[in-house]
């Protein structure tokens, strides 16, 4: 397992450690389209940016989003609820297989990162 240093998207600009791991296959490909796709708002590695939220934080564990919150996502954009950002667009380009392999990849890097299931209770 690797570890980089990023810029995370909070008010204070601190920088975290990323663990980058072993991705499976399927990852991989959504690492691709992920940085190619996503990262301009997201994030290099799900950091975040002044643009976007990241997705290596506990809000995003799959107990409070699950993989079909991400697909819905894309698929139908978001409005902001968690950050002070704008809303998501949709993202139509986006095929169902390179939706699967980016929450793939998204959720590997997150386990990675110590971000596992975690029940929501409101």
């Amino acid at each position: 397992m690797q570890t980089q240093r990023h810029s995370q998207a909070t008010s204070t600009n601190a920088t975290q450690a990323v663990k980058v791991p072993e991705y499976s296959m399927m990852a991989r490909a959504g690492l691709v389209t992920f940085e190619a796709t996503c990262a301009r708002c997201h994030g290099s590695n799900g950091t975040g940016t002044d643009k976007g939220p990241p997705l290596l934080h506990e809000i995003y564990n799959p107990g409070h989003h699950p993989d079909g919150a991400f697909v819905s996502a894309v698929r139908q954009g978001v409005r902001r609820h968690h950050w002070n950002f704008g809303d998501m667009p949709s993202q139509p380009q986006a095929s169902d297989r390179e939706i699967a392999e980016i929450v793939r990849y998204v959720r590997e890097l997150q386990l990675a990162n110590g971000i596992v299931y975690r029940e929501h209770r409101m």
